[in-house]
């Protein structure tokens, strides 16, 4: 009989013992977990330990205790297979739940801003701080003849290939992925009806982005892009030199001239259209998404000649002959003058 009770006694021990465990384990898997009121992220990088990870979460979420997450980790064998991302660790979250999130690759994409920019350092740049991708390997990707190439670009037109806009992405994608991202985006946006509108205008997709750059940079005016545009294009039409600002600062590298003085028109590149007839070899930017419109949608008219408005409110005076052009000139340059810009 007392060795029954005995029996019994631990028994009702062992079973009190695996209770607590069991809410001890409960509490530490499934109770809210973190001390944090809105969601932060994790980002874990190729080759990180579970140590890496717990420091991380530490830092960021402020766990009320890491026992649970390297519990859960073991029994999901997370420990083996860790796998780089973006992940979320919200404010309700219990271990239990982003134990599965990240073992199971349940990433938070990222929203990645393509910008308008002038110069591919920049576009790295920008790329760069939104994804793992290192902005060396991207500017040395850009500027790869044999990796253009395989693009179906070269150096000097790599920037058609980008549309300026946000997108959704994974933060851990490699560089074949983020170009066949671009290719694919690239591929959405010249659909059949922009296509059928560049070979109306007489131009390429290429050559209506490199025209497109030249107009972005003319106006910051959205309004007077369409004018601009269809002032090129009677340019190019006529066989005329384009005769255009923004092509010689490009050239010169130095895209604060504020005025354009002989010593700048006679600088050699292929890029000075106030020397080479027709257009640049590729952008002098990423144009945006509306000076591409403004030269698929722009105004049809005569204007051949334009010069910046001598208010120097952004926008221009046009005309149809040189004589009415250099009236314009003349106010303009009086301006300069009378403001000392030199």
């Amino acid at each position: 009989m007392k060795l029954n009770k005995t029996i019994i006694g631990i028994l009702g021990g062992c079973i009190l013992i695996i209770a607590i465990l069991a809410a001890t384990g409960y509490y530490l898997c499934f109770s809210k977990a973190f001390s944090i009121t809105e969601t932060t992220y994790l980002y874990i990088r190729p080759g990180d330990s579970l140590d890496d990870v717990c420091k991380q979460l530490e830092s960021e979420a402020h766990p009320n205790t890491l026992k649970g997450f390297r519990l859960l980790s073991s029994f999901y064998k997370y420990d083996e297979h860790i796998r780089s991302g973006r992940y979320a660790v919200k404010a309700d979250d219990n271990m239990f739940r982003l134990v599965r999130r990240l073992s199971t690759g349940q990433q938070s994409p990222v929203n990645l801003i393509i910008p308008s920019v002038r110069t591919m350092e920049k576009l790295a740049g920008s790329i760069s701080s939104r994804l793992m991708l290192d902005s060396a390997t991207i500017v040395s990707a850009l500027k790869d003849s044999v990796f253009c190439k395989q693009q179906g670009y070269t150096t000097q037109t790599i920037a058609c290939l980008f549309i300026p806009n946000t997108y959704q992405v994974y933060w851990d994608m490699d560089i074949d992925e983020f170009f066949a991202r671009m290719q694919k985006e690239h591929k959405r946006f010249w659909n059949d009806e922009r296509i059928e509108k560049a070979k109306r205008t007489g131009l390429t997709p290429e050559q209506v982005s490199t025209l497109a750059s030249i107009v972005d940079e003319e106006t910051a005016k959205n309004d007077e892009k369409p004018m601009i545009a269809g002032l090129y294009i009677n340019r190019l039409k006529k066989d005329m030199l384009l005769q255009a600002d923004p092509t010689v600062k490009f050239a010169c590298g130095d895209f604060g001239l504020r005025r354009i003085l002989n010593k700048h028109l006679t600088v050699d590149s292929p890029y000075n259209t106030y020397k080479y007839i027709g257009l640049p070899p590729g952008p002098i930017r990423i144009p945006s998404i509306t000076g591409i419109e403004s030269v698929l949608n722009h105004t049809n008219h005569d204007y051949l000649y334009m010069c910046a408005k001598e208010d120097f409110s952004g926008y221009h005076n046009f005309a149809k002959t040189m004589s009415g052009h250099l009236q314009n000139a003349q106010r303009y340059q009086r301006e300069l003058n009378r403001r000392n810009i030199k």
